[in-house]
């Protein structure tokens, strides 16, 4: 099958998994092809190891494009599913690599605990991608979004709604580095000055075990009451966190009073911006994610080195890598790896349009029960 022809089964795919309506004719990362062209990958099982799939992007637009990707090319998908458990993921990289897969994906719950099952990958001679969390080693490519950059474009965003006050800093899983790689962009983003400056106090920052919303909302409400409900500001590092903390601020009476911070693009947290219950959320257009993971698997299929390897060429405007097509390397820590980092965007009520125009989400979801001068929804 031509590729062309392929790739535009991956709109009616995003279709069905996440109601979302893209023309068939068109990218939902704005290219001109989903699949993106990387020639043939015929014959090659590609293996991705899901550390939660259950969490809503993965199965919206993630996998869906990178799937797309690899069978258009000719390629096998196949996936396992570690239900947010460490031990499983490994067990489930033992099985792929005992199906003989030829490159593997791994999303790492933790990226520490993951190094067992990176050291069988590497002894099998397979290639992997780190999708969207680093592992450390240069056996392992890492694809992912500019993770400080979303930190920046979080603390840049509420220091302009609310330049002074308490502010709660709701982090992400402790044993992954994108958790600190948020948290330092914070910095960059102007938080670590205001609070050198006396005009911000960070009263309450903590991890969340897992991303998860329940967590999230754990800490929020013991920040809120350490604090007498005293805070004005939310940085809260991802979407499902997000809802958790809105959910506490609820309970107090302060949703919609204390701006929130978020990231992913959830349809629910698009929702939030356009009501007014969370501030800015960072959309990481995921489809464009999964088409570069599939278009790099199809490469490593053929055989390219890291160090020749390039992300899909027809990536839109908001989410291309800003240091172009080429891998490029990633200290990680000392340990060099080859890596593809795209660009987030950061969504508010003024630019709610992107994401409706471009299908990631439908306006009426996205528009449902907000105020009548929010412009994208009128």
């Amino acid at each position: 099958m031509n590729p062309r022809r392929a790739a535009s089964l991956l709109p009616v795919l995003a279709i069905v998994l996440a109601a979302c309506q893209p023309a068939a004719s068109e990218s939902p990362t704005g290219g001109e092809s989903p699949a993106g062209g990387g020639g043939s990958a015929e014959g090659c099982l590609v293996g991705v190891s899901w550390n939660n799939y259950q969490q809503e992007r993965w199965a919206k637009a993630d996998e869906p494009a990178m799937q797309a990707v690899i069978e258009a090319a000719g390629g096998e998908y196949t996936k396992t599913d570690a239900n947010d458990s460490e031990e499983q993921q490994i067990t489930d990289i033992d099985s792929l690599i005992n199906q003989e897969v030829d490159v593997l994906i791994v999303l790492a719950k933790s990226t520490t605990s993951i190094l067992p099952a990176v050291d069988a990958a590497e002894e099998a001679g397979i290639p992997m991608i780190g999708y969207d969390r680093l592992i450390a080693r240069e056996s392992v490519f890492y694809i992912t979004f500019d993770n400080q950059g979303v930190g920046t474009a979080m603390a840049e965003h509420m220091l302009a709604a609310v330049p002074t006050g308490n502010y709660v800093v709701i982090k992400g899983h402790v044993d992954d580095p994108n958790a600190d790689f948020l948290r330092d962009g914070m910095d960059l983003g102007g938080l670590q000055d205001a609070v050198d400056a006396g005009d911000v106090t960070i009263v309450y920052e903590e991890y969340t075990d897992g991303w998860q919303t329940e967590v999230a909302q754990t800490n929020m409400e013991t920040a809120l009451q350490e604090n007498n409900n005293e805070v004005d500001a939310v940085l809260s590092e991802n979407d499902s966190m997000a809802i958790g903390v809105v959910a506490a601020l609820a309970d107090q009476g302060l949703d919609g009073v204390v701006p929130v911070s978020g990231q992913d693009g959830d349809a629910a947290n698009l929702n939030n911006v356009a009501r007014g219950l969370q501030l800015v959320d960072v959309w990481k257009d995921a489809f464009g994610l999964g088409q570069t993971a599939g278009h790099v698997a199809v490469q490593m299929c053929q055989g390219v080195e890291y160090a020749d390897l390039k992300a899909p060429d027809d990536l839109g405007d908001h989410v291309a890598p800003e240091a172009g097509v080429d891998a490029q390397t990633f200290d990680a820590d000392g340990t060099s790896v080859w890596s593809i980092t795209l660009k987030p965007t950061p969504i508010t009520q003024e630019n709610l349009d992107l994401p409706i125009d471009l299908g990631w989400i439908e306006k009426d979801v996205a528009c449902d029960g907000a105020e009548a001068d929010v412009a994208a929804c009128q």
